[in-house]
């Protein structure tokens, strides 16, 4: 039996929430495991943070030293891969040396704060042919994964609209001023980058439209509003899209909504019908057909062949609930199920074999470059009163 991955984090000291269920996560399966970790950018209170750990692991001042600690390691206790749990503005740093010491990265979102960075981890991580993934959370829901087996088999026919959302109320106030660490960085353009509202939580809901339905999104008009007075940034992010297939979309997050809390979700409108599912309720998606009745599919409870899914969906789909229906799965399960596709791209890297960062699993690079690129033309659209703006060109 192949011994467990070992990861290493950048990040994730002094309380910072995001390193927690992903930690949780990466020890699912006991097939992974964190072993080290650079914790803070102060180097005390990074060993200091190391050492208070759950669990022992190795603590390092900074990136740069674990990194670095790599090369004089025995075979068996060389970091595997590392995950990035920073602030936006410390992503592209450790990702990029990370990239050229021949370490997978698994990254938290946005990839970067700009367009430029962006494309420079794209080139690396090609040139390189490294598996690298951006930590797009509601991609692992199971539901997620029917959602995008039923629209790209064409089940709901052509796509004509997509209403994709995440909407929160934590940023109603100016809770930066009391000086809570995530609202700091988020509202700050040094360490969040052009857009905050958008940049944070509005890439997740690109990313899940684009994820479900196989579409790319052309042009975008832009409205990036800051309710709040004295913020910096955005905390309402409202883009009307023109998609790929030529139909339209509204991709929207808002962090001022009194009540909302994680409220992911998406609508989908074709030609035969329409698909709804919400994150906060993942066990389950809606299919609205003409003239029938709702169809409800919760995961491990989905029969092929009932009158609106064939009887040929995919195996490796139906066999992926790692728990019986009514148990339900939630946010780690989701994390889980990245890290574990993740493992798989890293195992086969290490062998010398061929795999495919494709983004059918997990967001890939180009997934990461796409949420830049997108923040890059939005905040340009907003800043000409909402003119339709083209999306850059992929590298």
């Amino acid at each position: 039996m192949p011994r467990p991955l070992n990861v290493g984090l950048v990040g994730g000291g002094r309380g910072a929430f995001i390193a927690q269920p992903h930690q949780k996560a990466i020890h699912f399966d006991g097939t992974r495991r964190v072993v080290a970790g650079a914790l803070f950018p102060d180097s005390k209170i990074a060993l200091e943070e190391a050492a208070k750990w759950p669990y022992p692991i190795t603590g390092y001042g900074s990136y740069d030293e674990m990194i670095g600690a790599q090369k004089t390691l025995p075979e068996d206790q060389k970091l595997d891969y590392i995950l990035i749990v920073t602030p936006n503005h410390v992503h592209f740093d450790p990702a990029m040396k990370a990239i050229k010491a021949g370490i997978p990265v698994f990254c938290e979102k946005p990839l970067t704060v700009n367009l430029k960075e962006a494309n420079a981890l794209v080139r690396a991580v090609r040139a390189r042919n490294i598996p690298f993934g951006v930590a797009h959370t509601y991609l692992g829901h199971w539901t997620s994964r029917l959602s995008r087996y039923i629209v790209r088999a064409g089940l709901l026919g052509e796509v004509r609209w997509v209403d994709s959302y995440y909407l929160q109320g934590w940023l109603a106030t100016k809770v930066e001023a009391t000086g809570a660490q995530g609202a700091v960085w988020r509202t700050n353009p040094k360490t969040a980058g052009g857009s905050g509202c958008g940049g944070d939580i509005g890439t997740h809901a690109l990313m899940q439209l684009r994820y479900v339905t196989g579409l790319e999104v052309a042009q975008v008009s832009a409205q990036l509003e800051t309710f709040v007075e004295g913020r910096l940034l955005d905390d309402h992010f409202t883009i009307y899209c023109k998609l790929s297939n030529g139909s339209k979309a509204l991709v929207r997050a808002t962090q001022i909504a009194i009540g909302h809390k994680n409220d992911l979700g998406i609508e989908i409108n074709g030609t035969k019908g329409t698909l709804r599912w919400r994150q906060e309720d993942p066990e389950c998606l809606t299919i609205h057909l003409s003239n029938q009745p709702d169809r409800v599919y919760w995961r491990g409870a989905v029969t092929p062949g009932d009158g609106f899914l064939p009887k040929d969906v995919p195996a490796s789909l139906m066999a992926e609930p790692t728990i019986p229906s009514g148990h339900p799965e939630a946010f780690h399960d989701a994390f889980a199920r990245l890290h574990r596709c993740f493992e798989e791209d890293v195992r086969k890297y290490q062998a010398g074999a061929a795999f495919k960062c494709d983004g059918a699993k997990y967001a890939n690079i180009e997934d990461g470059w796409t949420g830049i690129a997108f923040i890059d033309a939005c905040v340009k659209s907003s800043k000409k009163k909402g003119a339709w703006t083209t999306m850059p060109k992929p590298i």
